[in-house]
């Protein structure tokens, strides 16, 4: 086995970040606030426009709680979830002693399925219940179909958490992901397009609800010359270097996602004459993915019962990571009594999916050892 480890998606550093995370030493900004919390928040806004109003969080999973804190959910109100996505994504609804109402994705997209959406609303509105809000994610940068989805948002008065933890830079018809939700999330986790080591954002569309966020996410501490709390905060802001790291990162994103598109054109070309594997691309010349996991599924019918199971161990023992597709929420054991709505879309992704090393840093040797690990796989 080659010693060297080929990571499924490894931070990947610009080289401007130690001269920001120093600027912070020398300015002993060693807090959750300063000149870099507030310079990562700006890049944000003008990376994004639309007049957009960023909060920087410790966390995604941060910023989907508050999101949700924001939207005015409270114990026992129920919101609808897209089931295929990381548990991130629910988990805050649980914080707030909601319910999560889970539903299936569609083929084109992997997210979630308008026609199951609106049948999960109709079906809990019959009951007497509307739903507070409705958690759509744009799964592995692929962007959910946006309009669709406002439309059911808007005709069933219910608003839309636009989780894109996974889709900055990616657009759906000229607009950034990160911008299609009353309010979105973002996530700069260690594996994702661009890092703060840990880390999340807040997209609010007004500085007036991105103000509320900052004011809940610093221990919701009123104005007043003593410590006074009116409100339940949390301790959620980001500190001054990690967002240092952030700023540098802002330098290379655009070059970090026409990196993971190149990767994701190494994979469909390896694949174009495979039998029983898909790649997983974009569905509609509307869309625009940042790749940033490219994915397959196997038909193990079709592929000479090659399975992806077998694919990601034969990965595994040349030092590859691969990952599986995430495991539906309403099939995992904390969630198994959560309502759920929709066929069996996401549970087939499940079993045939599999997510291949996408990261912006592969060298040419790791695509040369990827691509001679599958060819004795599938040949």
């Amino acid at each position: 086995m080659d010693a060297s480890k080929i990571w499924l998606s490894s931070p990947h550093m610009g080289g401007a970040e130690q001269a920001y995370i120093q600027d912070a030493f020398n300015g002993n900004w060693i807090a959750p606030l300063g000149p870099n919390v507030t310079g990562f928040e700006a890049s944000l806004e003008k990376y994004l426009g639309h007049d957009t109003h960023v909060a920087a969080l410790s966390s995604g999973t941060a910023a989907l709680h508050l999101a949700l804190v924001l939207l005015g959910v409270q114990r026992d109100d129920e919101v609808l979830c897209q089931t295929f996505t990381f548990s991130a994504s629910a988990n805050p609804i649980v914080y707030l002693g909601g319910k999560p109402v889970f539903v299936d994705s569609e083929p084109g997209s992997w997210n979630i399925c308008p026609n199951a959406l609106e049948d999960a609303i109709k079906a809990r509105i019959a009951k007497g219940i509307k739903p507070k809000a409705i958690i759509a994610v744009h799964l592995y940068g692929m962007p959910y179909r946006a309009d669709e989805i406002q439309q059911i948002s808007v005709k069933y008065d219910i608003p839309v958490l636009e989780d894109s933890a996974e889709a900055l830079g990616s657009t759906y018809k000229g607009k950034p992901c990160g911008t299609l939700g009353d309010i979105s999330v973002l996530s700069f986790n260690g594996n994702k397009i661009i890092t703060t080591s840990g880390g999340g954002a807040l997209v609010a569309k007004s500085n007036i609800l991105r103000d509320k966020a900052v004011f809940l996410a610093t221990q919701a501490r009123d104005d007043a010359p003593h410590y006074e709390h009116s409100t339940i905060g949390y301790n959620y802001r980001m500190s001054n270097i990690c967002a240092g790291i952030g700023r540098g990162q802002m330098e290379v994103l655009n070059k970090h996602i026409v990196l993971r598109r190149q990767m994701h054109d190494f994979y469909e070309n390896f694949f174009k004459d495979v039998n029983g594997v898909t790649v997983f691309k974009e569905y509609s010349t509307a869309v625009t993915s940042n790749y940033w996991l490219t994915t397959i599924t196997i038909n193990p019918e079709k592929a000479g019962n090659k399975t992806n199971e077998a694919l990601r161990l034969a990965m595994l023992n040349n030092n590859i990571e691969c990952r599986p597709l995430w495991k539906p929420m309403h099939l995992q054991p904390v969630f198994k009594t959560c309502l759920y709505y929709g066929g069996t879309v996401a549970q087939g992704l499940f079993n045939t999916g599999l997510c291949l090393p996408s990261g912006s840093n592969l060298s040419d040797a790791d695509r040369a050892r990827i691509y001679s690990t599958m060819h004795a796989f599938f040949n």
